[in-house]
């Protein structure tokens, strides 16, 4: 199972604050300990949703908002993609970042092609299948 963990924004991240080495060095120890699990696909951090925009999709019109945003407890600051057996190992997994001072995170499992059942025709699941291959030869 995949998961998506998603690393709230703070008042520092939205400021464009950037982790210094000290904190730059327990990441890299941390993500590396992932990697040579087998459980990391992907990682990495935002820049500030100042830098960033929103589409709105409304029938034929799309509306474009440039950052910054205002609720930064709804922002995303960044990420990690993890393949785990279970969400109970990417929970025994993330309680071990090394994160402080109030961060929170959430976790979120990732749909697999059979969560669609039906709807995801076989003619669909080739496309898919086509996409990913096509990603993964990147």
């Amino acid at each position: 199972m995949r998961f998506m963990v998603i690393v709230k924004a703070s008042e520092e991240s939205e400021a464009g604050v950037l982790p210094d080495e000290k904190i730059l060095t327990e990441m890299t120890k941390f993500n590396e300990e992932l990697v040579k699990a087998g459980v990391m696909l992907a990682g990495e951090g935002l820049h500030p949703s100042s830098k960033g925009a929103r589409i709105k999709f409304d029938g034929d019109k799309r509306t474009v908002t440039d950052g910054p945003f205002s609720e930064t407890k709804e922002l995303v600051a960044g990420f990690w993609l993890l393949e785990t057996k279970t969400k109970e190992e990417v929970i025994e997994w993330m309680k071990r970042a090394p994160f402080d001072g109030g961060t929170e995170i959430e976790i979120r499992q990732v749909h697999e092609a059979e969560d669609f059942g039906e709807a995801l025709t076989p003619e669909l699941r080739e496309a898919e299948a086509r996409m990913r291959s096509k990603i993964q030869s990147r």
